[in-house]
């Protein structure tokens, strides 16, 4: 296989520990000092709302390169009716391979695949910079807010069928996977990886910016 090549394919049990250790490379340190996404990754896939189906890795060189994970969250109208949507999380791209593409094409990828399930959007928490060129804009421009009528600058929507959303309010109701991430646990499973330095990074400042802001 030529360096170079690369292979997106669902993820397999066999993955698991390798996906769980790009992703901690991925992540450490970007949102705050350490991180806890690769816990995350290792109990989600238990978890009631965790989509396997949609569950991707990229393969450069024969080696896990990047992963995308989805789980269900649903947007509720001011009737009451409820829209199952998908939200992605972690999607890790390891540093090695950062800034090439392969995030976009992960993403490409995991989207046709949901178009075809049937699932009408993809709703997420994230930086503007990391996805509007895949689609992604302001929750304000579908009208989703948070509980509380709030549009917060870190929401982004996707559709994945034009017309999806119409224009109505909702609200977005995301999956109670991060109700597992106890600190405690997460300092536990990360005992069983090689040990890295928690330092601060300006991403962090970037992230409570981002995270504690809304759009007007």
């Amino acid at each position: 296989m030529q360096k170079d090549t690369i292979i997106i394919r669902q993820e397999q049990p066999k993955d698991y520990a390798a996906v769980e250790m790009l992703t901690r490379e991925a992540f450490w340190n970007v949102y705050c000092p350490g991180c806890s996404e690769h816990y995350l990754a290792h109990v989600m896939r238990a978890h009631k709302d965790f989509i396997p189906e949609l569950t991707f890795v990229a393969e450069c060189g024969g080696e896990i390169a990047a992963s995308i994970m989805y789980m269900r969250s649903w947007l509720e109208d001011d009737a009451g009716n409820r829209m199952e949507t998908l939200s992605f999380g972690p999607i890790s791209v390891h540093p090695d391979h950062q800034r090439r593409g392969l995030g976009k094409r992960i993403m490409a990828h995991s989207f046709e695949a949901a178009a075809a399930m049937g699932y009408p959007a993809v709703v997420i928490f994230g930086n503007p910079e990391n996805y509007v060129s895949s689609g992604f804009k302001s929750c304000k421009r579908y009208n989703v807010t948070i509980e509380g009528g709030a549009f917060p600058t870190a929401l982004f929507v996707r559709e994945l069928r034009e017309g999806a959303l119409d224009g109505r309010h909702y609200v977005y109701r995301e999956s109670d996977v991060c109700e597992l991430l106890l600190p405690e646990k997460v300092e536990e499973f990360d005992r069983q990886f090689p040990p890295k330095e928690k330092a601060w990074m300006p991403s962090q400042e970037k992230f409570y910016i981002y995270s504690h802001s809304t759009v007007g």
